[in-house]
């Protein structure tokens, strides 16, 4: 029997030896410590032996078992201590290596620009006018002189949701709504930022983009005004050498109208093919407010005037940054938050 018992504790030697992973000595733990392992069956048949044999054989096994826990225990001991580094080693940091970059966010260029000319306008003394995007015929047409059959209406192709309502085409509503509130007070100074709807998709025009609508209202508002508020617009937006000229043009709520062109941003003046070799680009409509539109609001046009503005937002990003096609403000390429 001894004999068997240092057998075994070979086997057991040997087997916890080769052992390389924790699931393999976890078996040879159950095959000679477990419930119907060796030596606890050895144990258990110890009461069929002689008594004269009995005390030293339960000595043997019990000195076999703690030797065979004990071993368990350390070689359990050097595979946990052998996986701990093995995992410390595969979440080493290489500090040599180059950092890895993130993607940070950053505003659009719609943004930017929006916040910029409030910013310009804001510290001209204009306060920040809003209304709906949902509009009524009312205030987006006929309040602007612009009744029923009036061609102008042919100009702005329109969403609209039912008979007296639309998607508004421009945010010169918000205007009307103002001076509707204010008269008769003076004076009125606001700009209008948001978000207008047309029906027109090319590289240069979008179903949706962004309009600010200017207006200034009080006694002795003239051209010269208009002119000179833009000319500073200007020059803060795109550099202190640019210039502006007014060209006669029509709007039904601006009587005289003129579309307004800043010297090219390229050639700076001196013809380019991005300005058509003419040394101007066209950046925005312009005019002293019709005086229909006035007297419709609640103010007298014999005693007040004002001037009224209205430009794409998304006109001057694309001037600024050097943008082609308008559609690239709308197709959320990553790249554009990156110029």
């Amino acid at each position: 029997m001894r004999e068997k018992l240092d057998k075994l504790r070979d086997e057991l030697r040997s087997r916890i030896g080769v052992a390389t992973e924790l699931e393999e000595l976890e078996k040879t733990r159950v095959q000679f410590l477990g419930k119907k392992g060796i030596l606890t069956m050895l144990m258990r048949n110890i009461q069929e032996l002689p008594v004269t044999e009995k005390p030293l054989m339960g000595k043997l096994l019990n000195e076999l078992k703690q030797f065979a826990a004990g071993e368990i225990e350390e070689k359990k001991s050097q595979l946990l201590e052998k996986l701990r580094l093995q995992k410390q080693e595969a979440e080493r940091i290489d500090v040599t290596l180059p950092g890895m970059r993130f993607n940070y966010g950053s505003r659009h260029p719609i943004t930017l620009v929006l916040e910029e000319i409030e910013e310009i306008f804001t510290c001209m003394g204009f306060q920040i006018g809003e209304g709906p995007d949902v509009e009524l015929d009312h205030y987006n047409f006929t309040a602007l002189n612009m009744p029923p059959e009036h061609p102008a209406r042919d100009m702005q192709d329109s969403f609209y949701t039912d008979k007296e309502m639309l998607l508004r085409t421009h945010t010169s509503p918000v205007q009307i709504r103002t001076m509707e509130k204010m008269a008769p007070a003076l004076p009125v100074r606001i700009i209008a930022p948001g978000k207008v709807y047309r029906r027109d998709d090319d590289i240069t025009h979008s179903p949706m983009f962004h309009q600010v609508e200017g207006l200034a209202v009080d006694r002795g508002i003239s051209l010269a005004d208009l002119k000179g508020t833009l000319l500073l617009f200007v020059r803060e937006m795109f550099g202190r050498g640019r210039e502006i000229r007014l060209r006669p043009s029509f709007f039904p709520f601006t009587e005289p109208s003129a579309e307004v062109d800043i010297s090219c941003i390229i050639c700076n003046g001196r013809g380019c093919r991005t300005c058509g070799n003419s040394g101007w680009l066209e950046i925005l409509g312009a005019g002293l407010v019709h005086p229909y539109v006035l007297e419709v609001c609640g103010y007298d046009p014999e005693a007040v005037s004002g001037f009224a503005f209205g430009m794409g937002v998304e006109r001057i990003a694309m001037l600024k940054y050097g943008i082609d096609d308008i559609r690239l403000f709308y197709i959320n390429d990553l790249r554009m938050l990156r110029t």
